[in-house]
Parts: C-alpha cells; structure tokens; sequence
C-alpha cells in the first residue's frame, strides 16, 4: 500500500495541475466525470458534496495533510474504494472545488519521496 501512494501521489499531483480543466457550466458533473474515470461511482449530488467538505476540511484545518484528508473520503466513499482511490478523488476534488490546495498534494508527494 506505501508503495503504490508513493507512485500515485506524483503521478496525480502532475496530473491535477496539468489537466485543470478550463471552468465549465457545472463542475459537478465535470467532478463526477472524472470520477467515473476512476472507477468512483456514487449519486452525484452526494459526491460533488464531499469534494466540497473535503475541501473545506483543509481550508479549515481539519484535515492537515493529504493522508487525513483522503482517509476522510476513504471512509465516506462507497465500500470497496480502494485507498489508491480516495487519492484520485481528493485530487480530483482540489482540482474541482479548491485549486489553491494544490500543495497539500505536492506536499505529500514530496514527503515520500
């Protein structure tokens, strides 16, 4: 499991600041989207919003690291989500609603390094 964050967390930090799509008409359905792409499925409404709460949990401090904040969307997402993809979603969730935490990604993927 170590191994596989230590290979994700670069290849989705470069991916979040690389393909940042342009803003578009409903970015929860752009949200969602990439999800699908993941293999994340859920009702969209429910997740668009815990991209929200996972954003607002760093910009609130509660969550402090990107560890903390993809194990909250570990547990919030649908059972049988694996940890490599609580990653993808938080990166796909700063991407989305909150570009400026951009660094708690590059942070993480410097820390293991």
């Amino acid at each position: 499991m170590r191994l596989a964050k230590h290979l994700l967390l670069p290849m989705v930090t470069v991916a979040v600041v690389t393909l940042a799509a342009p803003a578009h008409a409903d970015p929860d359905a752009d949200f969602n989207s990439q999800l699908h792409g993941y293999g994340i499925y859920g009702p969209r409404d429910n997740t668009a919003w815990l991209g929200k709460i996972t954003c607002e949990r760093l910009h609130n401090g509660l969550d402090t690291t990107a560890d903390k904040s993809a194990h909250f969307a570990l547990i919030n997402l649908p059972r049988g989500t694996t940890t490599g993809q609580s990653y993808q979603f938080l990166a796909a969730a700063i991407g989305t609603y909150c570009p400026d935490q951009v660094p708690v990604l590059t942070a993480a993927a410097a820390h293991d390094q």
